[in-house]
């Protein structure tokens, strides 16, 4: 693994002016998450994991809730007019919220409101955002460029908190927020400045009628996307509820303030980043990376529970975020590289909505469990999600691990040799 492999996507003049521009909108992004859940948790309510499960899962829901119509718009659609429109809608939201909370007008039922409201517009944006990757890199860069998008998300995520824990008390909450509306603007320049004539001109969708069903069709044909979608439903649904999990283990168990808060999001960025940068390393990701991921993530959230104090919690955040940003990013890219170019909109909506999706389910469970038992409690829900998910790819591998899969147009979507299924392009 070397450093040009590693960063080889970047030699792409697409590629870098949209990576640029991501990682100014990433850390507004991540400031905003952190001033909301500090909103709910601290100004708006007495420490309630509730009112934060209700939130996540109203900003979250309608990842499954639109999934008839974002995937599709991913396939149908220029992807690069598509994402200036949800670009600027989010920066838009990012701002009403914001002088809401300036002027002390702020309620929590505005809060919901203006979740459910982020929750639709990013449905639409997730799957033309990482779709929008392969017009950018040929294929055999995509695991590349794709883990060097997660890279750059996650270290905004290592500055993004920090800097919101410092607004925040400086400041004030609602800064924050308007600090990542204005963010939205260098997303907006990049893709403006793009040469459209290096663009990948993929393959798009015939018409919009019927386009959910045929993905349905196309995944139950496929039992490895089915293992990749049912690991990414428990992972997403019980597991990646850390805005709850580490906020109230800061509130309730080692008693910080937002600056202690935004810390340890930060620390955990440590892992994600250096997950992100080892996956950018690799040709392939396997069924077998697949499996040790959700393993180590499970036997991570267990580990954390236990941790008797803020650094010794904070380093296995640290092995927590290394295996989650494997996790996402390998099912990401099999995903992708295993799915045909008309499909790739749809196939992205699905993952997003079973892995996000499902957040309107299992976020108020966690949130109830922390508030009747406590956060260590909670964090035992998010290991159980993990190991349950390292089983189920177990259970794959011992019924395909040899098999050898031919798709519909002869393209080899599954391989066997060493005994490890591998996704190829």
């Amino acid at each position: 693994m070397t450093i040009e492999n590693t960063f080889r996507s970047l030699g792409r003049f697409n590629y870098r002016i949209w990576a640029a521009g991501a990682l100014v909108s990433n850390i507004g992004t991540w400031m905003q998450r952190i001033a909301q859940d500090w909103l709910v948790l601290t100004q708006l309510t007495h420490n309630n994991a509730t009112a934060m499960g209700v939130v996540m899962g109203l900003q979250f829901g309608p990842q499954l809730l639109l999934l008839p119509l974002t995937g599709l718009a991913a396939d149908y659609f220029d992807r690069r007019k598509l994402l200036m429109v949800t670009q600027g809608a989010q920066g838009v939201l990012a701002i009403g919220l914001g002088v809401l909370t300036i002027t002390g007008l702020v309620q929590l039922w505005h809060v919901f409101v203006f979740a459910f409201l982020f929750g639709c517009v990013t449905a639409l944006d997730a799957p033309a955002r990482q779709t929008f990757v392969s017009d950018l890199v040929e294929d055999a860069d995509l695991p590349n460029a794709v883990a060097l998008n997660s890279t750059s998300f996650n270290a905004a995520r290592m500055i993004g908190p920090a800097v919101a824990g410092v607004v925040i008390a400086g400041a004030g909450t609602g800064w924050a927020f308007l600090i990542n509306g204005v963010s939205f603007a260098a997303v907006l320049i990049s893709l403006y400045f793009l040469r459209r004539g290096e663009l990948r001109r993929n393959l798009r969708a015939k018409a919009l009628g019927g386009g959910l069903a045929e993905g349905f069709r196309y995944v139950w044909r496929r039992p490895d996307l089915m293992t990749i979608l049912v690991m990414l439903f428990l992972i997403g649904t019980f597991g990646l509820n850390f805005p709850i999990f580490i906020s109230t283990m800061a509130v309730r168990v080692f008693h910080v303030g937002a600056g202690g808060y935004g810390l340890l999001t930060s620390i955990m960025a440590i892992g994600t980043v250096a997950g992100a940068l080892f996956a950018a390393g690799w040709e392939l990701p396997s069924f077998v990376q697949l499996l040790a991921s959700a393993a180590v993530f499970g036997a991570g959230c267990a580990l954390a529970a236990l941790m008797p104090d803020f650094w010794l919690f904070a380093a296995v955040l640290v092995v927590i975020g290394v295996s989650a940003l494997l996790l996402l990013n390998f099912t990401n890219s099999m995903m992708q590289l295993s799915t045909e170019p008309v499909m790739r909109g749809r196939m992205m909506a699905f993952r997003l909505g079973v892995a996000m999706g499902g957040t309107p389910l299992g976020a108020p469970v966690v949130g109830l469990v922390i508030d009747a038992y406590g956060p260590r409690w909670g964090l035992s829900v998010g290991a159980a999600a993990g190991i349950v998910a390292a089983l189920v790819v177990a259970v794959y591998l011992a019924k395909y691990g040899r098999a050898r899969r031919q798709g519909d147009d002869g393209r080899v979507g599954l391989k066997a040799e060493d005994h490890d299924p591998l996704i190829a392009p």
